[in-house]
């Protein structure tokens, strides 16, 4: 890990008075129900930056509390910020790489909407990247002068072991891979951005492990700081897909996130579908009945749980849901044929059953997860893209009219 030099000079973007400054640094804030947070933060950053060319730019999912409406009158106050609502699709990862995928400056930065994390070490961060060969600067709760605030014991033990776990996949040479303060140059990020899983919310540790050689990086230390507005998005399906991302890099892509959420979902389905089968058993009807319903609650469970976990970042509401429903049940009954045949097959070249009916369910699961991808989560997704672009479309149209007429 390199050594911060003492006291390096900030290189500011000069230009003539009435020319356009381009922004030497580019802040990527994600939010998600953050309102309340947005405009101190900017405020914040403004005071922090001095006379740093900066931009803010905030990837806002649409937020209902109308995040991104706030995000808009700053912008039309004169400060350098603006916002990138996305329809139909959540999650950090993705977020913060549309953001950068957008961003104007040589140097870009990642920060919290929620300001725990301490705006004021953003010029210090851009004096060390600017100064000294470091690739990437972390913000670390974990080096001598950070810490963790006042998280209780439990918050502390969960942040240690999965901080423990990260450390385990890039060696001991980061006290802090699951910060989510960091700044880094843009050539870097262009380097790596199209082998990011953009799942979860461990951003900084994607970069790092999908980097084609060790990044040099410097650690400074900062104060992570309490939430004074807004509710906190950890809950219980963060720390799985924390879980599943860990699993994706030690298995080295060869089992995605997805597949494996999908996939347990599956499991937990086909106990639904022994579980009804037993009680329909004894309810009357006969054995052809009852495998067919037990067969469409066991979809109905797959279908509601993946739209909650699996595709929870696209997930179906209203009339999408009940058309995704369909699709859903199409494609699980596509699948089970193709169980059936790579079953068959199997058995007709080994005599274990265990290795014929294994084959087939895992053709069965791939088949549904590629089709359930596709054709029912992501036909709602690209649908939804398609009318916020002709809805852009249109607001351009009107906005040029208005200016011919002006």
């Amino acid at each position: 890990m390199l050594k911060a030099s003492a006291q390096p000079q900030v290189n500011v973007l000069h230009m003539e008075a009435g020319a356009v400054r381009a922004p030497v640094l580019s802040i990527v804030t994600p939010s998600f129900n953050e309102r309340d947070n947005i405009r101190p933060l900017v405020r914040a950053i403004a005071a922090a930056m001095g006379s740093v060319s900066w931009e803010l730019i905030v990837v806002d999912d649409d937020s209902p509390d109308g995040t991104w409406s706030e995000v808009l009158l700053l912008g039309s106050e004169g400060l350098p910020v603006r916002c990138i609502r996305r329809i139909g699709r959540r999650g950090l990862s993705s977020a913060v790489v549309e953001g950068v995928m957008s961003a104007s400056g040589e140097f870009v930065a990642v920060i919290d909407a929620d300001m725990q994390h301490d705006e004021t070490l953003l010029v210090e961060m851009l004096q060390i990247i600017q100064t000294t060969d470091a690739e990437l600067v972390v913000a670390s709760r974990y080096v001598e002068g950070g810490t963790i605030g006042t998280w209780d014991a439990g918050r502390a033990r969960i942040s240690s072991f999965a901080t423990a776990c990260s450390r385990l996949l890039i060696g001991k040479t980061m006290r802090d891979p699951m910060s989510g303060f960091f700044m880094t140059r843009r050539a870097v990020f262009d380097d790596v951005v199209s082998d990011l899983s953009q799942q979860g919310y461990k951003i900084l540790l994607d970069i790092l492990t999908v980097a084609r050689r060790p990044l040099r990086v410097v650690e400074i230390p900062y104060v992570f700081r309490e939430r004074v507005s807004g509710e906190s998005k950890l809950d219980a399906i963060v720390v799985a897909e924390y879980l599943l991302l860990l699993i994706e890099k030690f298995s080295r892509g060869l089992l995605p996130p997805r597949f494996i959420l999908f996939s347990m979902v599956g499991g937990l389905g086909l106990g639904v579908h022994l579980l009804t089968l037993q009680v329909l058993k004894h309810a009357g009807p006969g054995f052809i009945e009852a495998q067919t319903i037990a067969t469409l609650v066991a979809m109905t469970f797959n279908f509601v749980l993946n739209n909650l976990t699996t595709y929870r970042s696209e997930r179906l509401r209203g009339v999408e849901a009940l058309v995704g429903y369909v699709i859903f049940c199409a494609a699980c009954s596509l699948g089970a044929i193709a169980n059936l045949g790579v079953a068959n097959f199997v058995i007709g070249h080994s005599s274990s059953w265990a290795f014929a009916g294994a084959a087939g369910a895992i053709m069965s699961a791939v088949f549904n997860f590629s089709l359930s991808t596709r054709f029912v989560w992501g036909r709602a997704t690209r649908q939804r893209q398609a009318r916020a672009r002709m809805a852009r479309d249109k607001a351009d149209r009107l906005k040029a009219v208005g200016s011919v007429q002006a």
